[in-house]
């Protein structure tokens, strides 16, 4: 049986008043104040069937879903809160301000759990969306229901998929000189990079570029493949765990987030194209291997002979390839 996880030194809710829909914000006021070593659950809201004209209960009832099983904090959050013109289209929460985090600074994000809230997601694609925009005539918006008894989604009959929760969206907020930028494309500062293996257990590493760092999460994904090609997973609400860590003076010399696991680290690299972001992951990756006590030349070699890179992100307009790296290939150190 898995452990219990210990109950959260804070807990953020998601309301009106401490959601932002569609920007990262470096000018955004702190909804929440935590100190290094603290662990905070977020509550977070999809914003699948709250940037429709309809109501969310009138949305998701389409589906077979009963009301009382409508997040009461997406019903408030649709009822009160508009989406500025060029917004992106998530709701995060946040920001959390992290003491001590200073620009140059490194914050260190553990997932150590990540709740689902309700028993079902959506799944949004159509013409324009996702990594081949012409493939499809007609959108779909397709409710999916989870058994969460035996971990899996119900996608259609006879095809299950495993359940593997991870938060699409983990970020802080851009230089200052930026003020905001749009939840859609990813960046140094993170945001929607979705990364399937940020499930809980995992680690994000992000440089701090503003006082307290000001950390948003949101676009919590139930499952998805690496590449989200349709341009969506299965969009849920969900409600990370997470613990911050702040490394002084660590982040100066990163260019993009980077992430481990149990078994694996993860740089990676991003860009206008594949082409590109494959060659910052390979770039990140030797980087990443000569601080192991690696030379360059061995680094770009170990990279060729043991390393996997993939394709995290294929839309969103900036593009993710990330590396993965073996803890075991170093199990002698």
């Amino acid at each position: 049986m898995t452990p219990a996880m210990p109950r959260p030194d804070v807990t953020l809710r998601s309301t009106p008043e401490t959601v932002s829909w569609g920007w990262i914000a470096a000018d955004r006021a702190p909804v929440l104040r935590v100190s290094p070593g603290q662990t905070v659950r977020i509550d977070t809201v999809s914003h699948q069937g709250i940037n429709t004209r309809d109501h969310p209960v009138t949305f998701f009832g389409r589906a077979g879903v009963s009301s009382e099983k409508v997040l009461p904090d997406a019903i408030e959050i649709f009822e009160r809160v508009r989406r500025d013109e060029g917004a992106g289209p998530h709701l995060l929460t946040g920001p959390v301000h992290v003491a001590g985090a200073q620009p140059g600074d490194m914050l260190e994000v553990r997932l150590l759990d990540v709740e689902i809230r309700v028993p079902y997601g959506v799944n949004s694609t159509g013409p324009g969306s996702g990594a081949v925009p012409d493939l499809l005539a007609r959108s779909q918006q397709k409710v999916i229901g989870l058994d969460l008894d035996r971990n899996v989604a119900l996608f259609s009959a006879g095809v299950e998929i495993p359940l593997a929760p991870f938060m699409g969206i983990v970020a802080v907020a851009p230089p200052p000189e930026s003020r905001r930028v749009s939840t859609k494309p990813p960046g140094a500062f993170g945001g929607n990079i979705d990364f399937r293996h940020l499930v809980a257990g995992s680690t994000l590493y992000l440089p701090v570029f503003n006082e307290g760092a000001l950390f948003y999460t949101g676009d919590g994904h139930a499952c998805q493949g690496d590449g989200e090609v349709d341009g969506t997973a299965i969009e849920i609400s969900l409600a990370p765990t997470v613990q911050f860590i702040v490394h002084k003076d660590a982040g100066r010399a990163m260019s993009w987030p980077r992430a481990e696991d149990p078994a694996h680290w993860y740089p990676m690299g991003m860009g206008a194209s594949l082409d590109d972001a494959l060659k910052q992951a390979i770039r990140e990756t030797v980087l990443f291997l000569q601080g192991r006590g690696l030379s360059a030349a061995d680094a770009y070699a170990l990279a060729s002979l043991a390393v996997d890179f993939r394709i995290g992100e294929a839309v969103n307009n900036v593009l993710m390839v990330y590396g993965v790296v073996p803890k075991r290939l170093f199990a002698g150190k």
